[in-house]
């Protein structure tokens, strides 16, 4: 099936002239969606918590923050831009009560809202605008003159005019210069779990940790072993992102396309395919959003001695020592 997609020319950004739009979170996508919607005319509030460093930044783009709960209760429509973890909870102590039927309550991640953490009351529609791009990207772009893709949803039973408001959205924030596909919350949540996991920051790093060890285990030096396994990775990447395999494919040398072709599938098998379903299984049935639910009920312990052993793996240390030889680079240092 063929996604639908629209336009600038599909979307009435007037739709919004008389709405109040508030942002929860002035993080990476809040502070990108509140400029650009602001920049295009809409009239944007921000909730966000005193005291922390995204309050200072709304305040150094020229915004005045609220507390959550009144910022919820004077907009009409209510976007979520507050990390996954941290939202259903609010949701429920700071926003629920405050939504009157005909207001529209956003996202731009669909995670809570698939799995029953938000949860909108009577005559309440919810929708999903999602840019398929990090904030900064959302907002450099939209500053150019350009845009990033969009994902459009409406719950079940939503009215035209919310999918319409949704589009408008969409357009404020830049996405319908460079087109807005329609999906379902289901869909756009799965498979952005799925993605995640599998290939873009799951599947990736255990390929490229694997990789560095097996050289340097090897006797190969760790130098050279970063520069083959991770460095030159950008490189791969940008040629996908300019024209997909096939680009990648004619821009490489015939050695490493012949290489591409017979070790590859050594590498990506059919065991690995059927851990990739299981993965997917666990997605859909809402088995991996119990689990981040409940680490993060217990104050997230697993994950936190997670990240510490992995932000010590040698593969790291050898990166901050040669990233700061490359002066072309913006080297950032968590």
């Amino acid at each position: 099936m063929t996604a639908k997609i629209y336009y600038d020319k599909d979307a009435d950004l007037s739709l919004l002239k008389d709405k109040t739009i508030a942002i929860l979170g002035y993080g990476s996508q809040g502070h990108a969606h509140a400029q650009n919607l602001r920049d295009s005319g809409c009239n944007v509030i921000v909730g966000q918590r005193p005291g922390s460093p995204n309050y200072d930044l709304a305040v150094s783009h020229g915004f005045e923050p609220l507390p959550i709960d009144e910022a919820a209760e004077r907009a009409d429509m209510v976007n979520m831009l507050l990390p996954d973890e941290v939202q259903g909870d609010l949701y429920r102590s700071h926003v629920r009560e405050h939504l009157k039927p005909g207001n529209i309550l956003m996202c731009s991640h669909g995670f809570n809202v698939h799995f029953g953490q938000v949860e909108a009351p009577e005559g309440v529609d919810t929708v999903l605008v999602a840019p398929k791009g990090p904030g900064h990207l959302v907002r450099s772009e939209f500053e150019r003159g350009g845009g990033v893709p969009c994902l459009i949803a409406v719950n079940e039973g939503a009215s035209e005019q919310s999918f319409q408001l949704g589009l408008a959205y969409a357009k404020g924030i830049g996405g319908t210069r460079a087109g807005v596909l329609q999906t379902s919350f289901a869909e756009e949540t799965e498979t952005d779990l799925f993605g995640e996991q599998v290939v873009l920051c799951g599947g990736i790093s255990a390929l490229v940790k694997a990789a560095y060890e097996t050289l340097v285990e090897a006797g190969y030096q760790p130098e050279m072993a970063y520069f083959e396994c991770l460095h030159e990775l950008k490189l791969i990447v940008d040629l996908f992102y300019q024209g997909g395999l096939s680009y990648m494919r004619y821009s490489v040398s015939n050695t490493a396309e012949f290489g591409d072709y017979t070790r590859g599938p050594r590498i990506v098998t059919e065991e690995t395919k059927k851990e990739m379903k299981k993965i997917l299984d666990e997605v859909q049935s809402g088995i991996f959003a119990r689990e981040w639910i409940l680490e993060n009920r217990a104050n997230a312990p697993s994950f936190k001695a997670i990240r510490r052993r992995e932000r010590n793996h040698p593969i790291e240390d050898v990166g901050r020592r040669l990233r700061r030889l490359m002066s072309w680079i913006d080297a950032k240092e968590v």
